[in-house]
């Protein structure tokens, strides 16, 4: 791109809803570009003009779970499901990936292994990530909590926070009302945040200490959950080689344990 054309994606990128009730001078009166560069534009990444812009943009972010499905179905039709899903999960792979930052994904595990106490705000869909990250994590003896109320009972789990803890937060698409409170209150009490998104660009991104990345697709787009469970997966492995013998000797016992009461709780 042109350093006009950047200029105009950068901005279209973090102001979006702004953009589509905006008109061309507007928009070349915010970035202080001329206005047939704004018109140029919209041809050279595919569009046929502003007008078409916007209509396939609002057709993008009006999606449902029908939708999503719908277009994933249409886009595999034809064509071998598994090859095709793999190739997918591939590319999710791969932009995760190229948008791995190893000093924040050191800086997490630093915080997580040495949290007073762990807490996992995991909604909808992102319940199965929070269940294994707890469920895993714990085996090393960290102190964990999922956040499962909503509304105004989060304010009970809130009313405990502590400087000393850290929150995980799942952030996929958008963050809801319960993790925004959870993020305002951080500047209060000083507890330590820990962001799972799938966005690059977005407001919230920048309120966590820390922000992690996972692709599951564009908005548009059936939801894949291979790359944030390969993210997940990775924390579990780099927390328990941070005290890799006390952590080894603790899977023994459960081991152990599992032998001792095989009769009466078997597996």
């Amino acid at each position: 791109m042109s350093p006009n054309q950047f200029k105009m994606a950068d901005y279209i990128q973090k102001n979006l809803r702004h953009v589509l009730l905006s008109t061309e001078q507007e928009i070349s009166d915010a970035l202080h570009i001329s206005i047939a560069s704004v018109s140029r534009f919209w041809r050279s990444v595919g569009y046929k003009n502003f007008k078409d812009f916007k209509i396939q943009m609002r057709k993008q972010m009006d999606v449902s779970p029908a939708s999503k499905m719908e277009n994933t179905m249409n886009l595999v039709e034809g064509q071998e499901l598994q090859q095709h899903y793999l190739k997918v999960s591939n590319e999710h792979l791969q932009r995760t990936l190229e948008h791995f930052s190893k000093k924040s994904f050191d800086n997490t595990v630093d915080l997580l292994t040495n949290a007073n106490k762990i807490y996992i705000y995991s909604p909808g869909p992102s319940r199965g990530l929070g269940e294994l990250m707890s469920y895993r994590l714990s085996r090393f003896g960290l102190n964990l909590q999922i956040l499962e109320k909503g509304g105004s009972e989060l304010l009970e789990d809130l009313l405990h926070f502590t400087k000393e803890d850290v929150v995980v937060i799942f952030g996929f698409i958008r963050i809801l009302p319960e993790g925004q409170v959870i993020l305002d209150y951080q500047k209060k009490i000083g507890f330590k945040t820990v962001l799972i998104t799938d966005q690059l660009v977005a407001d919230f991104i920048n309120q966590a200490d820390i922000s992690l990345f996972a692709s599951r697709g564009e908005m548009w787009e059936f939801h894949s959950m291979i790359a944030p469970t390969f993210l997940i997966e990775n924390l579990i492995i780099a927390i328990g080689m941070e005290s890799k013998e006390e952590n080894i000797q603790r899977l023994e016992q459960l081991s152990d344990l599992r032998k001792q009461f095989n009769k009466e709780l078997p597996r």
